[in-house]
């Protein structure tokens, strides 16, 4: 999960940077535990998925993901949806706070990806991942947990103590202008390619790879990663999937989707950074048109 909306709040609060910062993470995660999305753990896993809890013990597609295929804020995500096109059952295995480290560390979760019959799989961020400068939470990997020895010596000005969230790590490294970020960029890259490679090596059924680009004008940038996966990156991890699709989609508050979703009250400012129902929909119906293709 990503801090959400921080340009537009700078514009319309008063107060320090860096407080505005944490105040909406930490609303955020709060109102996370009172969506309406039920959740569920399956085997020995700790995460937490999209529920309800579905058997394990009959053929399934598998669908790995962050948000999006979480369907925060919406009734049925796409993994619903592709279900009933495809008329195959379709485990939901989207994660809240799903990055790199999640996706490639967890061993409970590449075994239920090894008993599917086909792993559909988006392409998580390129922040959410320990790296030689700094370490996240292995659940949580929105959370900057500490920097490395090697961060501090290659930041000394930089103070890190009020720093929670990687996306905040890297805008206040960003600032800095100079070339130091670019070797915290080309390590963040180059461990992205070396890690999902590892994992999709691990993968036994055929994999689906789905690259979603959310476009979202509330934030400094299109993406709402602050270093973006090129298409060098998705294609180091090609020859190891059966197919990909890439798509380019809206944030609700964007697509004006906002009221066809489900959300509290003081829950809309995160709602609309979500893919909305219709934004579902079109996903689902791109994977079922691929995995028909394959004929698998």
């Amino acid at each position: 999960m990503r801090a959400l909306g921080i340009s537009q709040d700078l514009r319309l609060q008063n107060g320090n940077r860096v407080n505005i910062w944490v105040s909406v993470m930490s609303y955020q995660s709060i109102n996370a535990e009172r969506s309406a999305e039920t959740t569920c753990c399956y085997g020995s896993s700790k995460l937490r998925f999209r529920g309800p809890q579905r058997a394990l013990n009959s053929p399934y597609l598998a669908c790995l993901g962050g948000e999006e295929t979480f369907g925060r804020f919406v009734e049925s995500p796409f993994p619903g949806l592709l279900e009933r096109r495809l008329d195959r059952r379709c485990l939901n295995l989207g994660s809240l706070f799903c990055g790199v480290e999640v996706l490639t560390q967890e061993a409970a979760l590449l075994d239920i990806v090894n008993r599917s019959d086909i792993c559909i799989m988006q392409m998580p961020g390129v922040l959410g991942q320990s790296n030689r400068f700094y370490r996240v939470h292995p659940r949580r990997n929105d959370r900057f947990v500490a920097p490395t020895p090697e961060l501090i010596a290659l930041y000394p000005d930089v103070d890190f103590t009020d720093i929670h969230f990687v996306r905040h790590l890297l805008t206040r490294l960003r600032a800095h202008s100079d070339a130091r970020f670019e070797l915290v960029e080309q390590e963040l890259r180059k461990g992205w390619i070396e890690k999902l490679s590892t994992f999709l090596g691990k993968v036994r059924p055929p994999v689906v790879l789905l690259d979603l680009e959310v476009e979202d004008c509330a934030l400094d940038t299109s993406s709402r990663d602050s270093i973006m996966r090129d298409a060098s990156m998705i294609g180091a991890l090609k020859p190891q999937c059966t197919a990909s699709i890439s798509l380019r989609v809206q944030a609700s508050g964007v697509s004006d989707e906002i009221e066809d979703m489900l959300f509290g009250t003081l829950q809309q400012p995160v709602a609309e950074h979500m893919i909305g129902p219709a934004t579902h929909r079109i996903i689902a119906e791109s994977l079922a048109r691929t995995i028909r293709d394959l004929g698998v």
